[in-house]
């Protein structure tokens, strides 16, 4: 048998700018962000971070599940509850919203043939909290579910069993990368036949504990402004706002596109990924991973460079990380006689961690369907480093064909992948 087609089928999105399809669209037409004043819950933390994009209609910052709310479509049994992260509650809602997308019957969301890939970095502050009582009270007074309502691993734990998946199931952990590593291993298990379905979910804490971390690393804004805090390829970026949420996209092989009569959102034509082998935290200077990740990326999907319309950039509004991004661009399509039109999403959405590669897939593929390119916002005076890039600064009513998205994490981890409109 040849190497199966795979689509993308249902997209469920708890995120900054929007709990759903139609508001995340409407957000992007109109370039509308999803930033709100942030200040730590634990008033004692020192903290000159003033934004943070939020999500609206959850409220999931306490440590114990008990006074969590959420919208009451999504209403969770309590048993349920209590193994889940703090993000828990935003993949159950975006599972339920893939699964309707999708058109799924509870049949084949439970099968062999259809597994589970997602991303999370757990939950620092339930592990927080379960290390104090443990230091405190002793073991016996630790919760029993601490352990998988924490660890990197707890969206696999807890979706699997929560939704009876029985096909392959892996928790990916590579930082911003850990989603399109995600997705890429789902593409590969459907094209060459080992499952016919995988759900991908990632999803993100978004409380001190999460966020105030990279405060300690200079990489978060300390701007007050929305519009000067998160503004990826302008000159005075200084840093990103971080952000939570969660995303779930169903990918599917064409034979099951047609066997029930489904319409896509988009083709996932390929992946690649690569290491920048440079620096624990920080982006080769050149972008060399990046370059070669996009290499990979354009030869899996047998397209050429040229045939790219539109990049969405891993772009996060760090100067390092913007320029090592922005001169791998040069090199992959620059250099080959093409300029296709480049934005950073994460400049509405704020930057999701490991999140970002599976909400960015999403927008893209709603993009693809709904005949838009976003555009990247808050770009006052755009960094002459990136002047050879066609960056757009309007969202266009002109979607594109085929489309590229970057993610790149510590360690030099770098993941592309490509999509086309069907």
């Amino acid at each position: 048998m040849g190497a199966q087609r795979v689509f993308v089928t249902g997209i469920g999105i708890v995120s900054s700018i929007g709990n759903d399809e139609a508001a995340v669209v409407e957000s992007l037409r109109g370039l509308k962000h999803g930033f709100e004043a942030f200040s730590p819950q634990n008033s004692s933390i020192p903290s000159d971070v003033k934004l943070a994009g939020t999500v609206k209609g959850f409220d999931v910052s306490s440590a114990d599940f008990e006074d969590w709310t959420f919208p009451e479509p999504y209403r969770i049994r309590r048993d349920v509850l209590r193994s889940l992260p703090p993000h828990g509650p935003y993949l159950h809602a975006c599972m339920a919203q893939a699964i309707e997308s999708a058109g799924l019957e509870d049949a084949e969301v439970s099968n062999l043939d259809t597994g589970i890939y997602t991303s999370s970095a757990g939950s620092a502050r339930l592990i927080h909290q379960n290390t104090s009582r443990l230091h405190q009270l002793g073991p016996m007074r630790c919760p029993p579910t601490g352990i998988v309502a924490s660890i990197a691993g707890t969206l696999s734990f807890n979706l699997v069993a929560q939704f009876k998946i029985r096909g392959n199931s892996c928790g990916f952990s590579s930082a911003c990368a850990s989603s399109g590593h995600a997705l890429g291993y789902a593409y590969d298990d459907i094209a060459l036949g080992r499952q016919k379905r995988m759900f991908v979910a990632a999803g993100e804490d978004l409380n001190d504990e999460s966020l105030l971390p990279f405060s300690g690393m200079r990489a978060l804004s300390l701007e007050g402004e929305p519009e000067r805090a998160s503004c990826p390829f302008d000159k005075s970026r200084n840093g990103f706002v971080s952000t939570g949420g969660g995303t779930v996209l169903v990918l599917e092989s064409e034979e099951e596109v047609q066997r029930r009569g489904v319409t896509p959102y988009a083709e996932l034509l390929g992946w690649g990924q690569a290491s920048d082998g440079h620096n624990v935290a920080m982006s080769h200077p050149e972008g060399l991973g990046l370059i070669e990740a996009m290499q990979r990326a354009l030869r899996s999907s047998g397209i050429a460079a040229g045939e790219i319309d539109y990049v969405n950039a891993h772009a996060t509004s760090t100067h390092v990380g913007d320029l090592s991004e922005g001169r791998a661009l040069k090199k992959v399509f620059v250099e080959q006689g093409h300029s296709p039109k480049v934005s950073s999403t994460k400049a509405l959405t704020g930057h999701g961690l490991s999140l970002a590669s599976a909400l960015e897939a999403a927008i893209v593929s709603l993009c693809l369907r709904k005949g838009i390119t976003p555009g990247s916002a808050h770009i006052r005076e755009l960094d002459p480093e990136f002047e050879d890039l066609n960056i757009i600064r309007e969202t266009l009513d002109e979607g594109p064909s085929v489309a590229l998205s970057n993610s790149s994490g510590f360690g030099g981890a770098n993941v592309s992948l490509v999509f086309r409109k069907v």
